[in-house]
């Protein structure tokens, strides 16, 4: 029995110490390992880390939807008020068959509508909308963040002069004393000026006089009142930031008047008053227009008058002296050819009085009295110059001073984008004033020529004795100045029923009205953005919190992730607090610790039978991860089934064995294997009869040498004839190597994974392990899983785990737990 026995101890001691070198595997089952351990998607995490932070996308929800809330409390609501407006440029002259010759062709209509909106923009438009609504004074009323305008709303009403305009665009406090008295305070320049005053009282300040004059009574005599007095240029710059005026259909020619104002009952108003003032506006250029083309015939008509009244007392006066109206005989030739030249002269004379009239109108400023009205309109007779080319560069004159008027209307005269045209009007004015000069003096000879045919006619005339000839001579001037007056009175008849029936070239198809609902901020856009952005960032603190979620959680993920077998979870300890690991077994021999590892022993025993000895290692890659705890524990159990267990403390830099059995560790290990001390005398009971452990003893400067010192093997022989089993806690294979020369030596490598505090780079260090070392046997235990994947990182025997080998934040010797830093937490609250 006996050789028996010894052959079994060589044959265990042999196997032990066989380490041999070998080499990492190559070929395509290396790669592979080496792809599977990369980092890939892990669904199954993604669901864990959203189930957990669900209460922070909740929070995230309700965030997004009060800060939306906030937004539209303490954002101004901007209101549009809109009209639509149709212009019609028919005159009702037209209908009645008399406008005949009022008609000066479709203009294009384009160009006509953007003449329109800059009309409805342009200054004189503002000046009268100024003279309609009152927009020099705004009324407010301050509220907790905001201030409210009380546009025709305000109790108070101010009347004002003011000689220093340093008083615009400053806030004039209003208190209410009562309902009779209020206290009036301006501050400008540093200056406070005001004082207490009764409603209706003139208020005389250095550079102003103010009259407040009481409306209604206020509901609130505590609120807090103000107003403020514009100037012309903030009120000019207001009325072009916010009103927009543009085509709406150009075939339909209609257009539309929006205006923008937080306060919507005023935004109704000034679009309103826009339209009636734009009404106005037209009206009055067409008026203007129409005068003056009147002012125009009455001058012809007036000069045309004496001509004919000079003519009929000719005939008059002959009549009268020679009593007769008849011309007989051969007086019928020279009397054809004398009419055709008077009427020859008299068409040159219209034709020459007609271009001194043009003459006078290209040397003025302007040569038609508004954009609307055309060169036909302002010089009626200008068709019997018969000049094409004259009206022609009338027409381009024309368009030349509507450009200049059009320029001047935004841009003062000593600007270059005025000089530019107004440089271009002057050489074409003094290009057409030559030309009809020239004009004029060829009309002139051509008249002195037909005076001159007139002058042998008449002498030839005088040859022929009778008086018909002089009263033929008298009659031609009077129909021909009578056809001439006739045709002008005529067009000053239309032109008095066209102003008489002009109205304005507009209808308002759909007028302003006070909107319900602002169009800034949109409340249920707002909202939308609100909840958008909370559930993006719930994602975004999803997709961080995966990211970040480097640690194992549960067993899947230890088996997902590593080639070992999984011997068993073993659960936090939750009984009691420890400080450092101990043995609990034996006291909770019914807890769930020690049914988990109950359960480990049990799968031990399929790796390596029971009936055999057996060297059991434990390690893990870091401290902290609960291999000292898992040592004591299942030694004790596996005692606690009848085997003699013997625990050998290796991690001789910080052992922690002793600790855990309230032992002292002044002998050990590190004493046996140089000589110091016998086994024998290292060996230390516990409570559990069958289980006793030899601790670490003092820290050698060379633990790595120890362990590969014979006395290492010889101390495991003599070791094998006493226990069953060798349980031995070795330093963390992630820091030292003094736990891979032990995992070689035992028959079934434990690896330790603590649950949410082993990362999952660990595993792919023991993969790796695996690989270069061929531990085939290699095995591993969750640690201080949560039940029911509850969340949380604290160890349930509450050992510190802060400790390690030099590495930063885990440093060896540290012996106090550590609490976690304000950055760790923060960290804690997205892993």
């Amino acid at each position: 029995m006996a050789s028996t026995e010894n052959a079994e101890l060589e044959e265990l001691i042999r196997r032990a110490s066989a380490s041999g070198e070998t080499t990492p595997p190559t070929g395509p089952s290396f790669a592979e390992e080496e792809a599977e351990d990369g980092d890939n998607f892990d669904l199954s995490t993604l669901v864990l880390v959203a189930r957990r932070s669900l209460l922070w996308v909740i929070v995230l929800l309700a965030l997004g939807i009060t800060a939306s809330w906030l937004y539209l409390r303490y954002t101004k609501p901007i209101y549009e008020a809109t009209s639509i407006l149709k212009i019609d440029d028919r005159s009702d002259a037209s209908a009645l068959g008399l406008g005949m010759a009022m008609g000066g062709g479709d203009n294009n209509q384009a160009s006509q509508l953007a003449g329109e909106v800059e009309l409805i923009k342009s200054g004189l438009t503002y000046k009268r909308l100024k003279q309609t609504v009152a927009l020099d004074i705004n009324y407010y009323t301050q509220g907790t963040v905001l201030e409210n305008e009380l546009f025709g709303s305000c109790p108070y009403q101010v009347k004002y002069t003011i000689s220093d305009p340093v008083y615009y665009n400053h806030k004039f406090d209003v208190e209410y004393i009562d309902t009779k008295h209020y206290r009036l305070s301006i501050t400008t320049a540093n200056t406070t000026l005001g004082g207490n005053y009764e409603f209706g009282q003139l208020v005389k300040l250095p550079g102003i006089s103010l009259q407040l004059l009481e409306i209604l009574v206020p509901t609130q005599l505590d609120a807090t009142y103000y107003f403020i007095i514009l100037d012309d240029n903030t009120i000019n710059s207001y009325l072009d930031r916010n009103l927009k005026a543009e085509v709406l259909n150009p075939s339909a020619s209609t257009l539309q008047i929006s205006f923008l104002d937080n306060n919507r009952v005023k935004a109704q108003r000034i679009v309103n008053a826009l339209d009636t003032v734009y009404r106005d506006v037209k009206l009055a250029h067409k008026q203007e227009t129409t005068e003056k083309s009147l002012d125009y015939l009455d001058k012809q008509l007036q000069e045309n008058g004496k001509n004919l009244a000079n003519a009929e007392d000719n005939l008059k006066e002959f009549v009268q002296q020679n009593r007769t109206y008849d011309a007989k005989g051969e007086l019928g030739i020279i009397t054809d050819k004398l009419e055709k030249i008077e009427e020859d002269r008299l068409k040159l004379e219209q034709k020459l009085t007609l271009l001194s009239e043009v003459s006078r109108l290209t040397s003025a400023e302007y040569l038609t009295p508004s954009d609307e009205v055309t060169v036909d309109q302002t010089i009626p007779g200008l068709a019997l110059l018969e000049d094409p080319a004259l009206s022609q560069q009338l027409n381009n004159l024309n368009i030349l001073q509507q450009n200049l008027r059009r320029i001047r209307r935004s841009y003062q005269d000593r600007l270059e984008a005025v000089q530019g045209p107004l440089t271009q009007l002057k050489f074409a004015q003094a290009t057409l004033q030559h030309q009809l000069v020239q004009a004029q003096k060829q009309l002139r000879n051509q008249i002195a020529l037909l005076d001159t045919q007139r002058s042998k006619l008449s002498n030839a005339l005088q040859s022929i004795p009778g008086k018909e000839t002089e009263l033929e001579r008298l009659k031609r001037p009077l129909e021909l100045y009578g056809n001439s007056y006739q045709m002008l009175l005529g067009k000053k008849v239309e032109y008095n029923i066209k102003n008489a029936g002009t109205t304005a070239d507009f209808q308002i198809l759909s007028p302003a009205f006070a909107p319900e609902e602002p169009i800034s901020p949109k409340k249920l856009l707002v909202y939308a953005i609100g909840l958008a952005g909370g559930l993006i960032l719930g994602l975004g603190l999803i997709g961080t919190r995966y990211l970040m979620h480097n640690t194992i959680t549960n067993v899947n993920e230890l088996e997902r992730n590593t080639k070992a077998s999984v011997l068993g979870v073993i659960p936090t300890y939750e009984k009691e607090k420890l400080n450092i690991s101990r043995l609990v077994v034996d006291k909770n021999p019914k807890s769930s610790v020690s049914e988990a590892i109950r359960s480990i022993r049990t799968n031990l025993d399929f790796i390596s039978p029971a009936t055999k000895k057996r060297l059991i290692s434990v390690t893990s890659t870091i401290s902290g991860e609960g291999k000292t705890f898992v040592t004591v524990n299942l030694g004790g159990i596996i005692a606690l089934s009848g085997q003699r267990v013997v625990i050998l403390d290796l991690d001789m830099r910080k052992p922690k064995v002793n600790l855990a059995f309230d032992a002292e560790n002044v002998r050990g290990v590190s004493t046996i294997l140089i000589d110091r001390h016998t086994v024998a005398e290292c060996i230390q009971h516990t409570s559990i009869e069958s289980l006793d452990f030899i601790s670490a003893g003092p820290t050698p400067p060379n633990p790595s040498e120890l362990i590969l010192n014979p006395r290492f093997d010889l101390m495991l022989q003599e070791l094998y004839r006493t226990y069953d089993v060798i349980l031995i806690d070795t330093p963390p294979v992630g820091l030292v190597t003094d736990g891979i020369l032990i995992m070689r030596k035992a028959d079934v490598p434990i690896y330790i994974v603590r649950a949410n505090y082993s990362r999952k780079t660990f595993l792919k260090n023991m993969n790796r392990l695996m690989r270069n070392n061929q531990f085939t046997r290699m095995t591993t235990i969750l640690n201080d899983a949560k039940a029911q994947g509850s969340y949380g990182y604290g160890y349930g025997y509450g050992y510190g785990y802060g400790y390690g080998y030099g590495t930063k934040g885990m440093g060896y010797y540290e012996e106090t737990e550590q609490k976690p830093t304000l950055g760790e937490r923060i960290k804690g609250l997205f892993s």
